[in-house]
């Protein structure tokens, strides 16, 4: 059974059907979703919601369009405080493309390492936004102790991505990859035991006008048999154990 390694399965576009979706994932092979939070709010949210469906494996994040040191404070007295309960630390990271001014950028970095050393004490999967800054928030997270790394949705060339295969980073691989040259290039050249799946739904899905849901990573795992010329089976079987090492308690 496959693990959604970055969902936003709170966002209030599922609202109306949120049951069905998780149907339909769950139908498709998905056992388990872990879903990202992005702020004080939907920690508490995304807590809330794997208390009571176990499809849900709660992240308490961050999210880098928001500088402020106190909250990422508090964000990490939570995930002190669930550790027991928390699948990850997530989603946090460095973005390039939200603000340009190089202070911004620094409080960025501040955070991320604060929440990377919090995810290495405590011994927590980090799953990691870098848009625009794919070889930066590497080069940043190499500095901290942070072991079980995820980029997510990484949108950097192969070449920055290799920094973080010497530290035995792993990348998550969303079904938009189907129309993303980038990532079919990157996908080429990752090894397959360093790819992991995820939605990053409800966007990133196979069709940029219609709303991704976590059923979609079959779609992902099919596009890198393809990609790999490797059988779906064996796609499946090195994703399904590779999960495994990140996500284990």
């Amino acid at each position: 059974m496959l693990i959604d390694t970055h969902c936003h399965l709170l966002d209030p576009v599922f609202d109306a059907d949120r049951a069905a979706v998780v149907a339909r994932a769950r139908a498709a092979g998905v056992a388990h979703a872990v879903v990202m939070a992005e702020n004080e709010a939907e920690n508490h949210r995304v807590l809330a919601a794997a208390r009571l469906d176990g499809f849900v494996l709660p992240a308490a994040g961050h999210y880098p369009a928001c500088l402020d040191l106190e909250m990422a404070a508090r964000t990490e007295a939570f995930i002190r405080e669930h550790r027991a309960e928390l699948a990850a630390v997530g989603e946090v990271g460095v973005d390039h493309r939200i603000t340009e001014d190089p202070a911004d950028h620094a409080v960025q970095d501040a955070i991320l390492r604060r929440l990377a050393a919090v995810a290495a004490e405590l011994d927590l999967p980090l799953s990691v936004h870098s848009r625009a800054a794919g070889r930066h928030a590497i080069e940043v997270l190499r500095s901290t102790a942070a072991a079980r790394v995820v980029m997510h949705a990484f949108d950097g060339r192969y070449g920055a991505a290799v920094s973080g295969l010497d530290a035995g980073y792993y990348f998550s691989v969303p079904p938009s990859i189907v129309r993303s040259r980038q990532k079919q290039k990157l996908v080429k050249q990752l090894p397959l035991d360093r790819l992991l799946l995820e939605s990053d739904a409800p966007v990133l899905g196979p069709d940029p006008a219609a709303r991704n849901e976590p059923a979609n990573l079959r779609v992902a795992a099919e596009a890198i048999a393809g990609l790999k010329r490797r059988s779906l089976d064996e796609v499946l079987g090195a994703i399904v154990e590779n999960t495994r090492r990140v996500f284990s308690r």
